[in-house]
């Protein structure tokens, strides 16, 4: 298990690009181009409600945010579990589908605007589609990793466990739920943790937005905060930052510190810690009489129907299933009638972007360069602090007693509530808005890899750490064999939904507008967001297919291969 990251020969000789990327890219493409031409028919100006930002009215607009941030997450993890569970178990359906998360999360979620907002207001009411679209757009910053570790989980699983379940005989359901869910516990609840963190992040860019001349807005914590950095009332920043804050730190005692406790029972060790985790929460619930009650007479027997209906519904593990064959009389109409329509995107897309002159692709490209450039930067920023902090938490459950609530409500302050007041103090002494872009960037990135960190320190079995005390190992012994292979997984996951983190804020870090004054650096992000609120869809479906390619580019060259190494070598079993 020592920790050397060298790529096998079959590893290297994978192809960067099959048949299937290049299909879900087009298909992909042609989707936003849809998207982006139904904006020219709508409405050219839709005035949004009005925004009170008095204190009084915080109550009411935190509980409106945790309704749509509780709605997105629920459609995140429903979406997840079964999204990551195809594409572990089946190789034909993981070369479409992990594709496709590559490129979805490369997706701004500006660029996401015209065509969740408008395909929802052309078959709802404006107020119901507007609704919808701001939880559609929460889900797109809370899904993906939520994905990559339920599927990191899916791949990491010992075989011996695999091995125990098939001899038992357990149908889906009962391996769901007595192997997969239980392993994957901590790292589920950790990157649940980690997407509130990134709904909270995106809460302004999800609840209050313009396009063009259209302004659509939702009465919220987001748009409280937002309207309040607009008109640089900084009273009201504090006070929306103070509730926001109250409700992370309700979130963390009532609900994450005590599914952290009841997960720790389903660590893959030998020896029980000499520190389990606690929370005050959990041991109120189990010694309350209610809930006891409530166990014994309704979950319990519901829990004993849902098994037995699916049990009475199951076949034997070496049935074949009896598959009804496509009619060819259907396949072939149906298959070129789907190549006209390829076509035709094609044909349209590159119609449409041969619209655009020179100077705006060249000013495209040189905003992918500095946009990679800043996201290099914070990577590798995040990554020299988040490892070491990240073990010190997860292997310390006394240090983590104190320090887990203060870094979840870090990571979920959304950092541009306060941001515009700190860049404008930073560009009076650094004269451009480079130092403090990167530093958004790492701001709402980091937290993705310190969470995949704290849960993989956490994950690690007592029992090895207890060999390597006796085994007298140096520390830097201790990290290479130990603690490097354990972790590896998780960094990489972490690093994944990072990188993609960091190209998503660029576009809310390279174009910041405070108290009616505009900065912008050059970069791929201040390009999107410019064309966005602009209304030049042709420069964003432009910059956004640039981006899309640039960060799947990045992902199949370094990422997925990472990826490959992780489930193949530096697996627990």
């Amino acid at each position: 298990m020592r920790f050397s990251p060298l790529f096998s020969v079959a590893q290297s000789s994978r192809r960067v690009f099959n048949r299937s990327d290049v299909l879900v890219l087009v298909i992909i493409i042609i989707i936003l181009y849809l998207g982006f031409r139904l904006a020219f028919s709508t409405p050219s100006v839709v005035e949004g409600p009005d925004i009170s930002l008095s204190p009084r009215a915080l109550p009411w607009y935190a509980a409106a945010s945790v309704g749509r941030m509780a709605a997105a997450y629920l459609l995140s993890l429903v979406f997840a579990l079964i999204y990551g569970r195809v594409a572990a178990q089946s190789r034909s359906a993981e070369r479409i589908l992990m594709p496709l998360v590559d490129i979805f999360q490369s997706i701004p979620i500006l660029s996401f605007l015209p065509v969740v907002l408008l395909s929802f207001s052309a078959v709802l009411p404006e107020d119901t589609a507007v609704e919808f679209a701001s939880i559609v757009l929460i889900f797109t910053s809370q899904v993906w990793n939520l994905i990559f570790a339920w599927y990191q989980s899916l791949i990491t699983i010992p075989k011996e466990l695999r091995e125990a379940s098939a001899i038992f005989r357990f149908n889906s359901w009962m391996r769901l739920k007595t192997l997969e869910l239980p392993f994957a516990a901590n790292s589920l609840i950790w990157n649940s943790i980690m997407s509130w963190a990134g709904g909270w992040f995106f809460l302004m860019a999800a609840e209050m937005f313009t396009v063009g001349e259209r302004d659509f807005r939702l009465p919220g914590l987001g748009t409280y905060l937002q309207e309040a950095a607009n008109q640089g009332n900084l009273q009201a920043i504090f006070w929306g930052i103070a509730t926001l804050i109250a409700v992370i730190i309700a979130f963390d005692q009532l609900l994450w510190s005590p599914l952290l406790t009841w997960a720790d029972r389903f660590k893959v060790e030998m020896v029980e810690s000499d520190a389990p985790p606690a929370s005050w929460f959990y041991d109120l619930i189990r010694g309350s009489r209610l809930f006891s009650v409530f166990y014994s007479r309704i979950w319990q027997p519901l829990n004993d129907r849902i098994d037995a209906f699916f049990i009475r519904r199951s076949r034997a593990s070496t049935a074949q299933e009896d598959t009804v064959p496509f009619p060819l009389w259907l396949k072939y109409p149906l298959a070129i009638l789907g190549l006209i329509f390829i076509l035709y995107g094609i044909y349209s897309v590159a119609g449409s972007l041969a619209l655009l002159p020179i100077t705006q692709w060249a000013e495209i490209g040189v905003g992918l360069l500095t946009t990679l450039f800043h996201v290099s930067v914070a990577l590798a920023i995040a990554l020299a602090w988040t490892i070491p902090v990240g073990v010190l938490i997860g292997t310390n459950k006394r240090l983590a007693k104190f320090v887990q609530p203060v870094v979840q409500i870090l990571a979920s302050i959304p950092a541009t509530a306060f941001f515009p007041v700190l860049v404008l103090f930073l560009v009076r002494f650094t004269g451009s808005l480079t130092i403090p872009a990167i530093l958004l960037m790492l701001m709402g990135t980091q937290w993705y890899l310190l969470f995949n960190v704290i849960a993989g320190a956490n994950a690690i079995p007592q029992d090895m750490k207890l060999m390597t005390k006796l085994l007298q190992m140096s520390r830097w012994q201790r990290w290479r064999t130990l603690i490097l292979p354990a972790l590896f997984p998780y960094i990489i996951t972490g690093a994944i939904t990072a990188s993609g983190g960091a190209w998503n804020a660029s576009i809310v870090a390279e174009y910041i507008q405070f108290g009616g004054e505009t900065l912008r650096t050059n970069g791929i992000g201040a390009v999107i967001a410019e064309a966005t609120a602009h209304g030049d869809y042709t420069l964003l479906l432009a910059a956004t297919l640039s981006m899309i390619m640039t960060v799947v580019l990045i992902n199949r060259l370094i990422w997925r291969r990472l990826y490959n190494l992780a489930s193949e070598k530096y697996r627990m079993e």
